[in-house]
């Protein structure tokens, strides 16, 4: 009998090695080698050649709109460009218990109506199941259930029932018979993917997969697993918080960053509409140290509250601590401060933070972080309406951002009067926007407005 081979996969990349190492070659991660049966030698010789697509000009292929089905959730159509598009893949993760599960399932319910749907468990029973949609009170019970792990038996399935939408909760449950490896590792994972990429593209069938995340967040299993399918969600959340953002990292029919905002109640999670005042903190009266941004979500402005908390440091070195924000950055702005705004802070302690558990990662904050830093050192709260954005370049210049009018629109609906401005945002007609627009072009104009 021929010798079986086996070499060692990394479950993190993929990577595949002879001989075992504690670290991976590829990605660098530690402890994530794991032995497995190497595929069989393949024939020699090559393969013959055979017709496949025909080539096509350009310009000739058909313009016709992308077919997207209303998922019953102005939130969830949002993140995903519009709504489900029949073939797309969906990979949705987050951590364990956030509410996926119990989102997907709501969107079932509503789906239900509009065309056939598939819910497909593999860590759960039916009963769990029934027991959850019960709880959420559900506007509608009779949904498909299936209780199943094994790929093959699930996509028979599907081609029996035919549905339009189906849900694989989750991916990571999922083996196939062609490979002896278990459930979740790296070629269990690659291959039922593709296996249900493959027919979701030839039915014409809307999947979710579920994914498992690691302990830094990210899905678990290869990052060719992202690549494969259409649109990538994560579940973002705060401990301790009822409220569950909904994150678009990739989407192939629509911009990326789009995210909605639910919050979890017991009747399920709710969808948020009016997400700004979720991230604004409504001061009886002005306090030092706050000041209100408005900051890009994908294609939605939004408003969020930005905190600074400066204080003399009783260490030798000063500590710089940002929540929401890039600690790099907030270390260049005040260096940029120190420098052309004649402010030193190189004795004081910094603290920042984003207000709700919100991530920015754009540079319109950057003004606004310097102002609350000032406004919080010298005490005096930057007035009560007022609403900033602007990027701070090195050279002392406030620096033009995207979707200027946007954001003052955004900030008019929300009652503010006031802005400051990069010069090369201020709209030709403010008037009309029914808030006061005061443009500069450096950052000491932005101080002396304050």
């Amino acid at each position: 009998m021929a010798k079986t081979r086996t070499q060692y996969v990394c479950q993190r990349c993929g990577a595949a090695s002879p001989k075992w190492a504690g670290q991976c070659g590829d990605c660098g991660e530690w402890n994530t080698l794991v032995e497995v049966e190497a595929a069989g030698p393949r024939r020699s010789g090559f393969a013959p050649l055979v017709a496949g697509s025909a080539v096509e000009q350009l310009d000739q292929v058909s313009l016709a709109d992308v077919p997207r089905a209303s998922t019953g959730s102005a939130e969830m159509d949002r993140v995903l460009g519009g709504g489900v598009v029949p073939g797309g893949v969906t990979l949705i993760g987050g951590d364990p218990g956030i509410g996926k599960s119990t989102l997907l399932l709501q969107l079932l319910a509503h789906m239900q109506g509009l065309y056939r749907t598939l819910y497909v468990t593999g860590e759960e029973s039916l009963t769990q199941v029934r027991l959850r949609a019960e709880r959420l009170g559900l506007p509608r019970m009779d949904l498909p259930v299936l209780a199943e792990t094994r790929v093959e038996a699930v996509l028979a399935q599907i081609e029996a029932q035919k549905p339009g939408f189906v849900v694989l909760d989750s991916i990571q449950t999922l083996y196939t018979d062609a490979l002896d490896s278990a459930p979740g590792s790296v070629s269990q994972l690659r291959e039922c993917a593709a296996q249900v990429v493959r027919h979701a593209k030839r039915s014409q069938t809307a999947v979710v997969l579920v994914g498992h995340v690691t302990k830094e967040g990210a899905i678990a299993g290869p990052r060719v697993l992202e690549h494969m399918v259409d649109t990538v969600l994560y579940f973002e959340h705060d401990e301790g918080s009822r409220y569950r953002i909904v994150r678009a990292v990739k989407n192939r029919f629509g911009a990326v960053n789009e995210l909605a905002v639910f919050a979890m109640t017991d009747g399920g999670l709710k969808e948020v509409n009016n997400p700004s005042a979720l991230f604004l903190s409504r001061h009886a009266q002005p306090v030092p140290g706050s000041v209100v941004t408005v900051t890009r979500q994908g294609s939605r402005p939004m408003l969020v509250e930005v905190q600074a908390l400066v204080d003399r440091s009783l260490l030798g070195t000063p500590r710089r601590v940002t929540l929401g924000l890039e600690s790099n950055r907030l270390n260049l702005l005040l260096a940029v401060l120190h420098r052309h705004g004649g402010v030193a802070l190189g004795d004081q302690d910094v603290f920042a933070n984003v207000v709700g558990g919100m991530k920015i990662q754009e540079p319109a904050a950057d003004l606004p972080l310097l102002l609350a830093a000032l406004s919080s050192m010298r005490g005096r709260p930057v007035p009560t309406g007022w609403v900033v954005f602007g990027e701070v370049g090195l050279a002392g210049e406030i620096r033009p951002v995207q979707a200027g009018e946007e954001r003052l629109l955004e900030a008019a609906k929300q009652g503010f009067t006031h802005a400051i401005v990069p010069e090369a945002n201020k709209p030709r007609k403010s008037a009309k926007l029914g808030i006061e627009v005061m443009a500069v072009s450096r950052l000491e104009q932005a101080i002396a407005l304050v």
